[in-house]
């Protein structure tokens, strides 16, 4: 009983329960179980961010030693932090209820409800691709089958609920277009790339069928929506001029649509043989190379364009945030994007651009989780609600 009003020696921290913690662990926090009180959904974009390198590097068109290995560590470690994630979440919905549901009222923090969909298909994907080593075919399937169906799900449910939040209730100025607009509508194109990929795991016939159809639908839902919100974050800049600096990072979300679009075309493209009769095949894997070359120019634009105005911003102060993550995902995309292009095209040059793409993704991807880990451990990242350092008074061009 006298360990339960001891206070605490300096620098700890005193649990509810008297118990101590770590010299400086949550030393930022009134209450270490205050790390629960505003996990928001933007959290599972560090799930998408570490599970890309994995996916990635099981696919990057070169032989690197240790890469298979190093891949797969990265995918465990993914897929320890979605369970970790997602209990920490259920806590929250437990403690904190109207926080939770008032996320989706929130109009910047609704549009990351599309991030825990596209963490279980990215988790998922990884264990196809990665799994069989570790816990066999059979297993690395099922996982993988469990994980893309609750993923296609959600985010079937946030590509309609979300965009009508923000046509009914959501109050939204013609300044606050943002890349996070493109987070809810983004899921159904990772279902269409991640699906095409369990196709062969399906028995011959209308089964395989149905799926490459139902991936091919996804695609359209996903890149119809996307044809639509990022002509108006182009607009938004040019009127508006740039973003405030802790929205700076989402820019690189527009990647996001772009290469992964490209990647589930070749995906598809891969899978349509021996499912869709001629001439749909054929005409499957040609719509692969020459919708995928184009659309992967206009990402090579856009990330030019996103790198230039982040190192622009970080000039003048670039803010560490979670919309850092922002810088790992989206190129992930790009770079399993163009791994697809450089397959069916044969070309060295795209080949090695992958390896480029893979290099800047490993760059950010460590920067990013560092600085996260570092951010948790203090608890300076749980200590205000996600969205208040992006909620805030946008800047006029001559303030940024």
């Amino acid at each position: 009983m006298a360990q339960l009003i001891e206070f605490p020696a300096p620098g700890q921290t005193t649990t509810a329960w008297g118990f101590h913690l770590p010299f400086g662990l949550l030393k930022e926090l009134d209450r270490p179980a205050h790390v629960f009180r505003d996990l928001g959904p933007n959290w599972y974009a560090s799930i998408m961010g570490t599970g890309i390198v994995a996916v990635a590097g099981a696919r990057l068109p070169i032989a690197v030693p240790g890469l298979h290995v190093f891949a797969t560590s990265v995918w465990v470690l993914a897929a320890t932090a979605l369970i970790a994630l997602t209990v920490a979440w259920g806590v929250h919905w437990i403690r904190y209820p109207d926080r939770a549901r008032g996320h989706a009222a929130n109009p910047v923090m609704a549009q990351f409800w599309g991030c825990p969909p596209m963490a279980l298909m990215t988790v998922g994907a990884g264990a196809l691709l990665l799994g069989p080593g570790l816990i066999g075919s059979g297993a690395a399937v099922a996982v993988d089958w469990v994980l893309w169906s609750a993923g296609t799900a959600l985010g079937l449910v946030t590509a309609c609920w979300i965009p009508y939040l923000m046509m009914t209730s959501h109050e939204i100025g013609p300044d606050e277009a943002f890349g996070g607009w493109l987070m809810p509508v983004v899921p159904p194109m990772v279902s269409a790339a991640t699906g095409a990929l369990l196709i062969p795991h399906l028995p011959p016939g209308q089964s395989r069928e149905t799926l490459l159809l139902g991936c091919y639908a996804m695609f359209g839902i996903s890149l119809i929506a996307s044809v639509i919100i990022i002509p108006q974050i182009w607009g938004r800049l040019v009127t508006h001029k740039t973003l405030p600096a802790a929205m700076v990072p989402t820019l690189w979300i527009v990647l996001g649509p772009l290469g992964q679009s490209v990647t589930a075309a070749g995906n598809m493209g891969t899978a349509a043989t021996g499912v869709l009769r001629a001439p749909y095949a054929a005409g499957a894997a040609v719509f692969g190379l020459l919708y995928g070359v184009p659309v992967w120019g206009f990402a090579m634009l856009w990330l030019a364009l996103a790198a230039a105005i982040t190192v622009r911003t970080a000039r003048r102060g670039l803010p560490f945030a979670l919309t850092w993550w922002s810088f790992t995902f989206p190129v992930g995309t790009c770079v399993t994007g163009t791994i697809a292009l450089a397959a069916r095209s044969g070309d060295e040059a795209l080949r090695w651009a992958s390896v480029v793409l893979y290099g800047l993704l490993l760059a950010a991807w460590v920067i990013v989780a560092v600085r996260t880990a570092r951010g948790s451990a203090t608890g300076r990242l749980f200590r205000t609600a996600p969205a208040a350092a992006l909620d805030q008074p946008k800047k006029t061009s001559a303030s940024a």
